[in-house]
């Protein structure tokens, strides 16, 4: 039990920041169990994570498989298992919802509400365009882990690892906070214009709606924050990554509002998320290094600790 105790002391940032934030659903779960409608479900699921995420830092990484396990696959679904929970954490732990405020905001900085406004520019192309650009937020992230690990840049994934984590999990806690439907929600009765696109859009539209329901995530923009976050660390260890990504992630920015799914000031705070993310994250991260990097050989913690 001791060697495992030291093994969980020393193990990736990555893993201890996953650990920490199940901990604190788990917390939040217990304290408001009374308004909370599903606690057993979401005791079995963070249970489950926890576990899992224990077990693949105990086990030796020398199976190719049990790495991309490791490394790729289990943080990608501990992010959207976390993410579908907060259906039933948001809206019971905090009722009240700020689109209001964010609505007059937006008013005040633009004389208007950017998503009314934008409709004289809405044209099929341009949504099949925004609508595209909006959904590679899903991949932008799984292709710069991937490019990372095939050119076997172990150290320079867990550290984008820890970032990203991070600010997903900063990102689910702001929803918490500041939980907020979007203006695809309270802004639909000003719409004029139906947002119809040629072949995929609308088709992206549908399946969003179902597999997203209504998480009141909007502020702020988890998908300005880990796209520019992503851009940074591109810049960083992938720089042509960089220049491909940087049209993409200029086109999604615009269609987090010319989609309906966020207020502007949402992007204003994803992109501020994206700073706290860097500077918070990189300061942690070089701490890790200096007090526990002598216990890890090629980026995976020794078999021998």
């Amino acid at each position: 039990m001791g060697t495992l105790l030291k093994r969980i002391a020393r193990q990736r940032p990555a893993d201890m920041t996953t650990i920490l934030f199940i901990f604190f659903l788990v917390v939040l779960t217990i304290v408001f169990h009374k308004t909370i409608p599903k606690t057993a479900y979401l005791f079995g699921l963070y249970s489950a994570l926890f576990v899992i995420q224990i077990f693949l830092i105990h086990i030796p990484k020398k199976n190719s498989f049990i790495r991309f396990i490791y490394n790729l696959g289990f943080p990608t679904i501990a992010v959207l298992a976390i993410f579908d929970s907060l259906e039933w954490i948001v809206h019971y732990v905090n009722p009240e919802d700020i689109d209001p405020v964010l609505i007059r905001i937006d008013y005040l900085i633009f004389g208007g509400n950017p998503t009314v406004m934008l409709e004289r520019f809405v044209h099929p192309i341009l949504t099949e365009i925004m609508q595209i650009s909006y959904t590679s937020y899903y991949f932008i992230p799984l292709g710069f882990g991937l490019i990372l690990l095939k050119n076997q840049q172990q150290k320079e994934f867990n550290r984008s690892l820890f970032l990203i984590l991070l600010c997903y999990y900063l990102s689910y806690l702001g929803y918490i906070l500041f939980p907020a439907l979007g203006p695809r929600f309270t802004l639909a009765h000003l719409q004029n214009i139906e947002l119809k696109g040629l072949v995929l859009a609308e088709p992206i539209q549908n399946l969003i709606n179902h597999l997203e329901g209504i998480k009141r995530d909007a502020y702020p923009s988890g998908h300005t924050a880990i796209t520019v976050l992503i851009l940074y660390l591109a810049y960083k260890f992938k720089r042509w990554y960089f220049w491909v990504c940087l049209p993409v992630v200029s086109a999604l920015i615009v269609s987090t509002v010319y989609c309906r799914y966020h207020y502007v000031v949402d992007v204003f705070a994803g992109i501020g998320l994206t700073l706290l993310t860097i500077f918070t994250g990189e300061w942690v991260y070089r701490w890790w290094i200096q007090k526990y990097d002598r216990y890890y050989v090629n980026g995976f913690l020794s078999s021998q600790e």
